[in-house]
Order: structure tokens, then C-alpha cells, then sequence
């Protein structure tokens, strides 16, 4: 009888890739993890359970075949592995490094919630990718058929992306238009190389460029193109601009030099790693070496800027969040690795004012957590006289971000957009109130996550394939 090749987690203990010495990986914007040698990927996969319902599964925003693909890994059957892996995910190795998985797949893992500890989801999905790209199994899109319809993307982010690689893998001729010099969005500019190499996103861009898809960079719809112009080239246009609005901070001296936005100095860093040579690093405005930084804010992208901050060389590096570590919304695993590599957390602290000009310190009122509001949610309150100054020569505002006012930006009142801004279009679907004109990602979401722009870019591209191929249906009739 052939061995079980599943079921092992009773005998075999959890087990990531090994991660970098924290006194090592501070220094430099490489990944932080190691990969899976196969026989560590194998045994992994092989702890999963296979359970009827697969919690996993039903947690992934993708709805990824996760007990297909791990099964298929413990059997040492890759190709197939990523085949299935690829099937659900426009960007496999990408969710992979990103996703936060203690939330989504792992966090709802059928072991875990048994004491077992979690299968390695995350890490087996990127094992599994960067494998197929080395044994050369990812190939470029080439569609069976050749379609006469055209779609115009706004936003080369990875719902924009999503969207493009689904359509000309479908015969669309396909264009996007992105107001950055390099596609990718967030993933390119947003996402510390720490933890996304930015070779594994140019690849990517280059695939989609060898199956036909069309980049127009450095292009700002609404200056370059008018929205309009746009949408008379196109069958049907994609909005897929993400949210890059920074949330503003008051007080005193909120308006002082050495006080940033976060989108700005992530930008200025990632330039940086790509070689360019950016002026406001030269003159130290976007530059932590030798300084104690101060970030605001306890989500995903605090902790981006706090470990980038570490690895310029700053003096100290502190991250301010109103609610506890139990409540704040990044993931617990970023904030672990922040930790081993030297930031210090003030929990329960928020600004009311800053001192100096160029700015010398932060003015932090103690916080408490009140009695919870409608949603269970404890809300912070002041905790009147334990006021204190925290030192500061560089304050990285991370407090997340709003959509851009689209309609004013494009000259496009028809545009619809909800009261938070957001541009109103069918979750389902993508689509707007204007014929033609669809809409992904954070822009209708507010900020999320990555995997939901790609499902969302997805689910917006199979909408239109399926009008267009009804149109031909009934044209044909």
C-alpha cells in the first residue's frame, strides 16, 4: 500500500524558511527569507490536512486550489502544483511574499485552530512560482484568437495588471496607462524590496509585454490624455488608479520641514534601489541616516517605512500607534520583524503637535482604550496630563490613504463616486454608471489589500469578455 503522502502535521512541527539574522538583513533591501530547499517544501505541504472544507481556501480572497497545490508539492509534481496555483492567481509569486497570510489562508488554517500550528501556505506558493520561472514553465500570453476590440487600463497597480493579463490572454488588444516611469504601482514604488524583490515585478511587467500588452508610462490621464480621448480609443476603459490621497495630520507646526508623507519617502527609497538618483535623498529631506524618525500610524505601511528607516542607517527609529499592539490593523508578522530589527513601538500614543521648524519632536498625548463602540472596538481616549515630547529630526505620517477626486482631476462629472470618494461601480462586475467604463481595485474599495485587486481586476476582465463575446453572439444571430 502506498504511503500517505498528507496528514503529517500530528508528526511534523510547522516550519518557515529560515529568515535572515535580524543584525544582517537591516542593512539592505533584499528579502528577508530564504527559500524552501524541495524537500522542506515537500515535507511542509505534506502537513495539510485535506480537509472537506477547506477553510483555507474559503478564507483567500482568490479562492486559491490550496490543498490541490500543496498536495501536488508533497508529491513532487511542481509543474502541475503551478499550473493550479496559476489558474486562480494572475500573480502567484507575488501574493506569496506579500499577502498577510496570519489573516487570510493561514490564519484560518483547520490545523492551526487544532494546536497543530498552520501550514506554511505563503512560503509554499512563492517555493512554487519562483521555481516554475527558473525551470522556465512561465511562458508569455499567446491568445488563441486575435479580437478586434480594445481596452484602455488607467494604473498599471496590480488590479490594472490583473485585468490586462486576463483580457489579451482572451484575444483584447490591450493598453495601459500609468503615470509612473516603471508598471507595477504599489508593488513597484509602495512595497519595500525587503519584502518584494523588484525583479520579481519587472518580469512580470516584461511578460505581459511579450503577449502583446501595451504600456504607456509617464502618462497622466486628465493632462497627457483626457479621459474622454481615452474612452473614444476604447471598446471599454478600466479605472485601476488605487488611492495615493495621503490622510493629513493638524495640530501645531503640522506644516514644518522634516515632516513627510509616507507615499513620498517609500517612493524616493525604491527609486533608489532601482539605481535612480533621487534630489530629495541627495539633500536629506527624504533621507533617515543619522536621524531619529518618528512614524505615525500601525498599519502595513508604518511598518514599511519603520524598517526602511532602520536600513538607512537612522539613528533610532520609533512608530507611534493610538490603540494597543492587539488592535493595531498591520500584520503582527511585520511588526515581529520590525522589532528584531530595532524599532521601538510607542504603544497607546498619539500626536497633537509638533516642536520646532525644521521639526525636533513630535508632542504625544498617552492614550487609553474606552469602552467599545458598535463594531466591539475599543476607541482610544486621552489620558489628560501625561503629555510628553518625543525627539524627532524626521516625522513619516503613515495614516493610510484616500482616493484623489477623479472627477474634478479628469474634468469628468459624470463620474459617480461614493461619499468617501471611491468611484461607485458594481463589486461584481467593475462596472459604472457609464457605458463602457469600469472600475477596480482600491479606487472603488478604498486602500486594501493587493489580492483583492487582483481579484477584482479579474472578475472586472471576465465581465467583459462575456459582453463582448454575447455582442458577437447576437451580432452573428
Amino acid at each position: 500500500m502506498a504511503k500517505q503522502p498528507m496528514l503529517k502535521f500530528v508528526t511534523v512541527d510547522r516550519d518557515m524558511p529560515e529568515k535572515r539574522d535580524a543584525g544582517e538583513r537591516n542593512k539592505d533591501f533584499h528579502e528577508i527569507y530564504a527559500e524552501y530547499a524541495h524537500a522542506k517544501a515537500a515535507e511542509q505541504s505534506s502537513r495539510c490536512s485535506q480537509c472537506g472544507v477547506p477553510y483555507c481556501q474559503a478564507h483567500c480572497p482568490l479562492h486559491n486550489n490550496i490543498p490541490d497545490w500543496l498536495r501536488l508539492t508533497a508529491t513532487g509534481r511542481l509543474e502541475e502544483a503551478y499550473a493550479t496555483s496559476q489558474a486562480t492567481n494572475t500573480f502567484p509569486e507575488i501574493c506569496g511574499r506579500i499577502c498577510p497570510q496570519d489573516r487570510l489562508c493561514e490564519g484560518n488554517c483547520v490545523i492551526e485552530q487544532s494546536g497543530h500550528g498552520t501550514v506554511t501556505i505563503g512560503s509554499v506558493e512563492k517555493y512554487i512560482t519562483d521555481t516554475a520561472w527558473e525551470e522556465g514553465w512561465v511562458k508569455p500570453i499567446t491568445p488563441s484568437v486575435e479580437r478586434a476590440e480594445s481596452v484602455g487600463i488607467i494604473g498599471a497597480g496590480p488590479g490594472g495588471l490583473a485585468a490586462a493579463e486576463r483580457l489579451r490572454r482572451a484575444g483584447f488588444k490591450v493598453t495601459v496607462y500609468d503615470r509612473h516611469d516603471r508598471a507595477g504601482g504599489l508593488l513597484t514604488y509602495g512595497i519595500p524590496g525587503f519584502k518584494l524583490e523588484k525583479d520579481v515585478v519587472m518580469r512580470r511587467v516584461d511578460l505581459l509585454e511579450q503577449g502583446g500588452v501595451v504600456f504607456k508610462q509617464n502618462c497622466n490621464v486628465g493632462e497627457d490624455i483626457s479621459f474622454a480621448d481615452l474612452r473614444a480609443a476604447h471598446d471599454a476603459v478600466i479605472i485601476a488608479t488605487g488611492v495615493y490621497k495621503s490622510r493629513d495630520l493638524g495640530g501645531p507646526g503640522a506644516g514644518a520641514k522634516g515632516i513627510v508623507r509616507a507615499i513620498d519617502y517609500l517612493t524616493c527609497s525604491n527609486r533608489l534601489n532601482f539605481g535612480d538618483t533621487v534630489a530629495e535623498y541627495e539633500s536629506g529631506e527624504l533621507n533617515a541616516e543619522g536621524k531619529k524618525v518618528v512614524v505615525i500610524g500601525g498599519g502595513d505601511t508604518a511598518m514599511d517605512c519603520v524598517r526602511t528607516a532602520i536600513r538607512q542607517g537612522a539613528e533610532s527609529v520609533k512608530c507611534l500607534y493610538r490603540r494597543d499592539r492587539a488592535n493595531m490593523p498591520g500584520s503582527q508578522r511585520e511588526t515581529n520583524n520590525a522589532e528584531e530589527e530595532g524599532v521601538v513601538f510607542e504603544w497607546l500614543a498619539a500626536p497633537k503637535g509638533f516642536t520646532g521648524d525644521p521639526v525636533n519632536g513630535v508632542m504625544v498625548q498617552r492614550m487609553r482604550l474606552g469602552q467599545p463602540d458598535a463594531s466591539g472596538r475599543q476607541s482610544p481616549e486621552v489620558i489628560e496630563g501625561a503629555d510628553y515630547v518625543e525627539e524627532a529630526d524626521l516625522v513619516i505620517k503613515a495614516l493610510g490613504f484616500e482616493p484623489e477626486d477623479l472627477p474634478t482631476l479628469w474634468g469628468e462629472e459624470a463620474l459617480e463616486v461614493t461619499r468617501w470618494g471611491t468611484v461607485k461601480a458594481a463589486f461584481t462586475t467593475g462596472a459604472t454608471a457609464m457605458d463602457g467604463v469600469y472600475a477596480v481595485g482600491d479606487i472603488v474599495r478604498g486602500a486594501s489589500l493587493v489580492v483583492w485587486a487582483i481579484k477584482d481586476g479579474r472578475d472586472c476582465a471576465d465581465a467583459i469578455i462575456e459582453r463582448f463575446e454575447n455582442a458577437s453572439s447576437v451580432a452573428a444571430e
